[in-house]
């Protein structure tokens, strides 16, 4: 006899909802990155444009010039704080995919614990049912041979 578990497809639901997860966490996790990555070029431009600041108040620059690289220099301040709230908005997002992708997990273990359990029945019920064949094989046997 086969164990046949009636609830296979919910387990299997379960466990395809738990890949989708970590797939969507995964992406979240890339997002996240990417942001991270454009913060950082945007902070090292700000850095050189600091440098080349600080270069021009040494030597003679037309005022135009320093005015502009003043202007450019606010400009990327601007964009570090839009970034800023964008790597902190994909930070709650991974966060928010994260705990989902734990529910997930705890969802599909708790069915998997329930296919066991169901497994373990059916495993007891097998032995106890074939070592009453066993006996009953015996009984005859021990009949037989009287």
């Amino acid at each position: 006899m086969r164990f046949h578990y009636p609830l296979q497809k919910i387990v299997d639901l379960k466990g395809s909802e738990k890949s989708m997860a970590e797939w969507e966490y995964a992406a979240s996790l890339g997002r996240l990155r990417a942001e991270e990555e454009k913060l950082s070029a945007l902070a090292r431009e700000r850095a050189e444009l600091e440098r080349r600041m600080e270069s021009a108040a040494v030597r003679p620059v037309p005022l135009a010039d320093i005015h502009a690289l003043q202007r450019y220099l606010d400009w990327i301040g601007d964009r570090i704080a839009e970034q800023t709230e964008g790597v902190r908005q994909a930070r709650e997002h991974a966060r928010q995919r994260q705990d989902r992708l734990l529910g997930k997990m705890v969802d599909e273990k708790a069915w998997l614990n329930a296919r066991d359990k169901a497994f373990e029945r059916f495993r007891q019920a097998s032995l106890r049912q074939e070592q009453a064949e066993l006996d009953e094989i015996a009984v005859m046997r021990a009949a037989a041979a009287r």
